[in-house]
């Protein structure tokens, strides 16, 4: 069930090896080891303040670890930036959509930021905004979008160049039990026709639940590693979610880390 070193893998789309980051005083990760094959679908699951923000930034090359590395088919964030991100695709957590723009400006604008040409980006444009079923909507503004339509535009511009890896950061905040369930059905969807590996960031037991892993962080730290029920029966609970509790101590103390 615990986390264990990663050797690098050829076979592992996403791999964190070993990873620490510290602001000041304060621990955001202690060594996180973290893989997941293509067609994977991991939950990330902790409290607010566990780290998955952090981890995510690192991800991303917006923050640099402390130590470890983390790769993204084989190439190195910290060592080939260009060429490892161009297999992620991100959501975060914080909206990130030009709100007086259209869908389709939106995700123009993206596609050029990645280098596709005007051909391959209208296609791909197309073809998510299909899939997420908001292609009569790509001259609407984003601003007059609902919530769950405003995720799933800034879904389908992270996988405009077609991504090896998809990282999404608590994308679910705020919205309603319909609009995330069919967020969360798109994204497992991709796992199995793409085989897009999947990390999903939640501190929401009920989202993490039907995951092929899940990954309790908390502190930092790699507390706990596998499905549900192995989780809830190694944690001598009658429920994933009292397990999480267990695990997290969070009954009897706040969190104290960075998100």
């Amino acid at each position: 069930m615990s986390s264990t070193p990663q050797a690098p893998s050829a076979r592992a789309r996403l791999q964190v090896c070993g990873l620490h980051k510290r602001y000041g005083t304060v621990t955001a990760l202690a060594g996180v080891d973290l893989r997941i094959d293509a067609g994977e679908f991991v939950a990330l699951l902790g409290p607010n303040g566990a780290g998955k923000s952090t981890l995510y930034q690192i991800l991303s090359g917006l923050f640099h670890a402390d130590q470890g590395d983390v790769r993204l088919c084989g190439h190195a964030v910290s060592r080939a930036p260009t060429r490892a991100l161009a297999h992620l695709g991100l959501v975060f957590q914080e909206p990130t959509l030009d709100l007086d723009l259209s869908v389709a400006a939106n995700l123009s604008f993206h596609a050029g930021l990645h280098g596709l040409g005007r051909a391959r980006a209208r296609r791909r444009i197309r073809e998510e905004l299909e899939r997420a079923g908001l292609w009569e909507q790509r001259r609407t503004r984003c601003r007059a979008l609902s919530g769950g339509n405003r995720r799933k535009v800034e879904l389908a511009r992270a996988l405009l160049h077609e991504p090896d890896v998809l990282a999404l950061d608590e994308c679910t905040v705020g919205l309603d039990v319909a609009s995330r369930a069919d967020i969360i059905e798109h994204v497992r969807a991709l796992c199995r026709d793409r085989g897009v590996a999947v990390l999903w960031a939640t501190h929401l037991v009920d989202e993490a639940e039907g995951a092929q892993r899940i990954v309790v962080l908390h502190r930092g730290r790699v507390l706990a590693e596998g499905d549900a029920a192995a989780l809830t029966r190694a944690g001598g609970a009658s429920s994933l979610s009292e397990a999480f509790l267990a695990l997290t101590d969070q009954r009897r103390s706040p969190a104290g880390s960075p998100a």
